[in-house]
């Protein structure tokens, strides 16, 4: 076993352990800790006796809250645009190759999964999740956007509605309800979560290495509840749509069955940056149906952007320093953001 400081890199008898060990802030991802990930898949890629790999982390909180914040938020304050580049540039590169790796890859991700936790996960050939494990996109909340290849990849997995509905709304989905959105393969119960991983980390054969997996798998896995088909027809009915942020918005303020749905996605929208919100609207409509690689590289200057923005650094004041929840966001509406100046970032 070798040890890189937040990331242990373990070598099974037919697979590579991938372990994020950063508890105390929930696994959230600095620099080096992305740059040992991408070194250990390099690395396993021309070995042939790794088979496979297997990704989960340290601690009960979470698998991953997301990327490093706080590093991001003093690059912001300081202007350093070319710490922030460097950042999002090897986050998403590291991301496009786990979503292109050439070997199967498992994601045993348990309690919090956000933002960069996410990006690591999605890419995954397996995701397993337990009912401790809650899946979300919050960024706008702090002036940022659903990044991670997201804006391409939420609708390649996920249920009809949901891309943009999880996107907007930064709705947190919990244990089988992420299996049920499309976000993950299994659930199981998080008191059997070590075991399963001692089980997979034992894995020998050099067949059907999936299937080797799943075959483990099976015993721990469990059922998955069939959830509220009224919030399916609500979520599909509003967000499956082409239709502008504005008009989306306009058409929940009808909504006339599912009240308690239509507040509460208006009291989480409320919360958030409306430049962050314009911006995500306008990824996922330029992403859809496209291919990761040109997903990231819009992503990329819309990330840059938006970190050096007045909204990301006053999310991160009122979210995670001064916690007052007061954010001063501007422009302060919907309706005054420069839709132009955001298209000419994705588009430059």
């Amino acid at each position: 076993m070798n040890t890189n400081q937040h990331i242990i890199i373990k070598h099974n008898p037919a697979s590579v352990s991938i372990i994020l060990n950063r508890p105390e802030v929930i696994n959230s991802l600095s620099i080096s800790m992305i740059d040992a990930i991408h070194d250990a898949l390099s690395e396993a890629i021309h070995n042939d006796r790794i088979l496979f790999i297997i990704l989960y982390a340290s601690g009960t909180r979470g698998f991953c809250a997301g990327g490093d914040i706080k590093a991001l938020y003093k690059a912001s304050v300081m202007a350093d645009s070319a710490f922030i580049k460097d950042f999002y540039q090897k986050e998403y590169a590291l991301d496009y190759m786990i979503h292109t790796y050439p070997k199967p890859v498992i994601a045993v991700a348990n309690g919090i999964t956000m933002g960069g936790g996410m990006g690591l996960a999605a890419g995954a050939d397996i995701i397993v999740v337990t009912e401790k494990t809650i899946m979300a996109m919050p960024e706008s909340r702090i002036g940022f956007f659903p990044d991670v290849g997201s804006t391409g990849w939420l609708f390649t997995t996920c249920k009809t509605g949901y891309p943009k509905y999880v996107a907007l709304t930064g709705d947190a989905l919990h244990g089988g309800e992420c299996v049920y959105v499309g976000l993950a393969n299994y659930q199981i119960l998080s008191h059997t979560y070590s075991q399963l991983i001692q089980k997979l980390e034992q894995i020998e054969t050099s067949n059907d290495i999936c299937q080797s997996m799943e075959t483990i798998i099976e015993p721990y896995k469990v059922p998955v509840q069939a959830y509220d088909s009224d919030k399916d027809r609500w979520v599909a009915d509003y967000f499956d749509t082409d239709a502008a942020l504005p008009r989306i918005l306009e058409s929940l303020k009808h909504c006339s069955s599912e009240i308690e749905l239509c507040n509460g996605v208006f009291s989480r929208i409320g919360e958030r940056s409306p430049t962050s919100l314009v911006l995500t609207d306008m990824l996922l409509t330029a992403n859809k149906g496209k291919m990761l690689q040109e997903v990231f590289a819009r992503e990329l200057k819309a990330a840059l952007y938006m970190t050096l923005h007045h909204d990301y650094r006053e999310g991160v004041r009122t979210r995670l320093i001064d916690k007052d929840n007061k954010p001063r966001w501007d422009p302060s509406t919907i309706d005054d953001v420069d839709t132009h100046e955001l298209q000419r970032v994705i588009d430059a």
